[in-house]
């Protein structure tokens, strides 16, 4: 729960914006504490309100959605690497529902096996924040200007940061690998093939290529592999 806190405060500050965007497409603030409740994901439920906006089917909805969200899948087979054989399937559900960026960050940072009520008390923390930003958003977001939005949402970026940062200063090798991925975003960013792909499959396309690389260039040590088995 205290490590969920500060990714709760940038939460918060963040769901503001997306408070707008379902103000903009005709939600009451129940309904966007709901969607924001049951949907951690900031360019997922942009890439809905949008949709809701332009009166899209549910089919196109759930595509968008899928689409948007896809980064997800990696990262839960990330996770699902570091559960212990035996953790039930209750637990493996309830981890699922609620990777975000930030949650997996800290929960993939953590040495052994994966210990579910560690993430449960992130999770409690940071998610109601989530949806509690997005209500707030609906009442009072429109009235606040572009600029302060878009200044609280630099904060969500500079915590994830700050969980990368830790294991790079530990690991030469972390580091190499986390400045090659800001390059490669970067300049897939700027690249005509690469830039006409949505976000999500081009963070797909940069995680599989970048750690593939890294892996056969730098393959973990025995000692490694029993101390994050």
């Amino acid at each position: 729960m205290r490590d969920g806190i500060p990714i709760g405060l940038g939460y918060f500050a963040v769901s503001f914006s997306l408070g707008i965007a379902a103000r903009a497409a005709g939600l009451t603030v129940f309904q966007g504490f709901l969607a924001s409740l049951l949907n951690n994901s900031s360019s997922g439920e942009y890439a809905a309100f949008t949709l809701i906006a332009n009166h899209a089917t549910y089919l196109e909805l759930a595509l968008m959605t899928i689409t948007a969200n896809s980064r997800y899948f990696m990262m839960s087979c990330a996770l699902s690497q570091k559960c212990a054989p035996g953790l039930p399937l209750r637990h493996r559900l309830l981890l699922g529902f609620d990777i975000t960026d930030e949650l997996f960050g800290i929960t993939l940072a953590r040495p052994g096996s994966l210990d579910p009520y560690y993430t449960y008390g992130a999770v409690v923390t940071a998610a109601p924040c989530w949806a509690i930003g997005t209500a707030v958003g609906v009442v009072t977001g429109s009235l606040m200007p572009l600029r302060l939005v878009s200044a609280f949402s630099v904060a969500l970026y500079g915590m994830f940061i700050a969980v990368v940062i830790p294991a790079a200063k530990q690991n030469q090798v972390v580091a190499g690998v986390v400045t090659a991925s800001f390059v490669a975003s970067f300049l897939a960013d700027k690249l005509v093939p690469l830039a006409t792909v949505s976000a999500g499959a081009r963070i797909i396309l940069l995680t599989l290529a970048v750690s593939a690389v890294a892996a056969m260039l730098f393959p973990c040590t025995q000692e490694e592999e029993l101390q994050y088995a």
